[in-house]
């Protein structure tokens, strides 16, 4: 399940609960878990009629160049915000610190977000929140940019993994409400791991 868009379906459509018996595509675990979630009626953001012919999504052919460690700098005391969706609603969210990292020979800072309605859910309150735009958006990936599920660690170190990087729940169907990606959080490279653009059959 993609942790940052539970309940946040604008509009629910009847769907139908007859189940693919075949198996599940995809060559990594997330692959697999992430097809699987789309294949399902129950669970899948993609319109009916797209799930119907459904088998997998694209993906960037796994690369551990793109596991990276970065040093997590809390800001304890950042502000509260309304970050925009692609809808009229709004999410309440805080910069929960800067991750730092390197990528192909060169430094990178990305902005992690805390959610306000997240936290205070059990199973959600050491969610963290890392969307992030690149060079692939508009071509080998969707335009939006993409998002990524990190958990608080215990200290100052955390491991991100691009190659689990999925496409907003908009990508696919209209009736989501996404965040849009900030602009601060755009990678000047070519981030070629993790989920494709969505392509219909």
């Amino acid at each position: 399940m993609r942790y940052y868009l539970l309940g946040i379906l604008v509009a629910i459509s009847t769907l139908s609960c007859a189940q693919d018996k075949r198996p599940i595509a995809g060559e990594t675990e997330f692959q697999k878990e992430i097809n699987a979630e789309y294949k399902d009626a129950t669970t899948s953001p993609l319109k009916e009629k797209d799930r119907k012919n459904f088998k997998s999504l694209d993906f960037f052919k796994f690369d551990s160049t793109y596991v990276v460690k970065a040093n997590l700098k809390r800001t304890p005391n950042s502000k509260w915000f309304k970050m925009p969706t692609t809808t009229s609603r709004v999410s309440d969210e805080r910069v929960y610190g800067i991750l730092s990292f390197g990528l192909n020979g060169k430094q990178y800072n990305l902005n992690v977000y805390q959610g306000k309605d997240l936290m205070k859910e059990e199973e959600y309150e050491d969610y963290l929140f890392l969307p992030f735009l690149d060079n692939t958006n508009g071509e080998d990936s969707y335009g939006g940019g993409r998002y990524i599920d990190l958990r608080i660690p215990e200290g100052d170190e955390i491991t991100i993994d691009f190659n689990s990087a999925y496409n907003p729940y908009c990508a696919y169907n209209e009736k989501y409400s996404c965040p849009i990606v900030p602009r601060e959080n755009y990678l000047d490279l070519e981030v070629r791991a993790g989920v494709k653009v969505f392509k219909k059959y």
